[in-house]
């Protein structure tokens, strides 16, 4: 398997000095590595399209070639940048770039139903794209393949990529920072509100850990209540909600994370205008479903943003025990609500996934909600 520090000492033995990305759990320990050895030249994107803007941001003005690493989901973010700025012809700019290959084909590792087409597409649309790449496992001529990479990005001012099979890089303990850690877990605070939630209630999830938390909680009730997943789609759960809030006098819930708010948070001027809407965002400062990353949120306050973009109602909340108060409050009230959660990292190791297929999930959910 590739040793990351060797890795990450080549890559900037080949000028590649400033990265910028969205962590990828395929590859979450060289992502923490990048934290510890960019240091300065590190910057944690909100997403990858923003990735891409801040890495021709440095090429601007550095002249050099800027690294950028994301799960291959996050090419739909990525791509409008790529082709409507570092295109050829536009600004042509180079770009370097490492993608988890999340839902490769023809591999035994069988994949969650949201990266099969990802998963299945990604070289046609590297391809599509003009940009060069190279595949690499663990038993890859790495430094070869960088280097190759690396001059071919210089010589025809073309972007790059590494594209990153499951298993290339040795695992690493990584002590992720511990903050906040006297406060309740994200799994408590769902419990607590689901509790006092009215049957039938229309609610929204996030992708990643805490969807699967409130389904297994939601199991534990029969399913009392009606949770659409997104299971994919990061940051796009509460304009689903908008969505349906929209087509229906029904209080919606929308249980979001504060990296996906983060990814597309001018969503909250769209949602805020909705009286029948609670959006609840828990935030533990960190991308956790893909290995507990340090994220922006710790330099925002979610609930006073909200306020500024429109909800009526914005609550903060860190003790659980107002929680049903809270709660209570916002079914009761007419107007847009917002609620940020404070909660600690961390999340119990043998939280399951749905056994159900993607589409039954929804079906059930529209015929509930009808």
């Amino acid at each position: 398997m590739i040793d990351i520090k060797k890795f990450i000492n080549i890559l900037k033995k080949n000028d590649l000095k400033f990265c910028t990305g969205v962590p990828d759990s395929l590859f979450k320990d060289l992502c923490f590595q990048f934290e510890k050895s960019f240091k300065k030249n590190h910057i944690t994107a909100s997403n990858e399209g923003a990735a891409v803007a801040i890495g021709i941001g440095y090429h601007l003005k550095t002249k050099r070639i800027p690294l950028i690493y994301m799960q291959n989901s996050g090419l739909g973010n990525a791509i409008n940048p790529i082709i409507s700025l570092a295109d050829k012809n536009v600004f042509n700019i180079p770009l370097f770039l490492i993608i988890g290959w999340r839902g490769e084909k023809n591999h035994k590792f069988i994949d969650e139903p949201q990266h099969i087409t990802q998963g299945k597409e990604t070289e046609s649309f590297l391809k599509n794209l003009g940009i060069k790449y190279k595949i690499i496992n663990s038993k890859s001529d790495y430094p070869k393949v960088i280097k190759l990479l690396k001059n071919y990005s210089l010589r025809n001012n073309k972007s790059v990529c590494l594209l990153i099979r499951k298993n290339s890089f040795q695992k690493k303990t990584n002590k992720t920072k511990k903050i906040l850690t006297n406060l309740d877990k994200r799994e408590s605070f769902l419990k607590k509100i689901v509790e006092e939630l009215p049957k039938n209630s229309i609610i929204v999830s996030t992708t990643g850990i805490l969807s699967r938390e409130l389904y297994e909680i939601l199991k534990a009730k029969k399913n009392k209540l009606n949770n659409l997943m997104c299971v994919g789609g990061m940051g796009h759960a509460i304009s689903i909600a908008t969505g349906i809030a929209k087509q229906t006098k029904k209080k919606v819930y929308c249980f979001d994370g504060d990296g996906a708010v983060t990814m597309h948070m001018g969503s909250l001027a769209i949602s805020s205008k909705l009286k029948n809407l609670v959006h609840i965002v828990f935030n533990n400062f960190s991308h956790e479903s893909v290995g507990g990353h340090d994220n922006a949120a710790k330099h925002v306050s979610f609930f006073k943003l909200a306020n500024i973009l429109g909800y009526e109602n914005s609550i903060f909340i860190k003790n659980i025990k107002d929680i049903s108060k809270v709660v209570k409050k916002m079914i009761k009230s007419k107007k847009s609500s917002f609620i940020e959660i404070i909660c600690s990292k961390g999340h119990r190791a043998n939280i399951s996934r749905p056994k159900e297929k993607m589409i039954y999930l929804k079906n059930t959910f529209q015929k509930r909600i009808k």
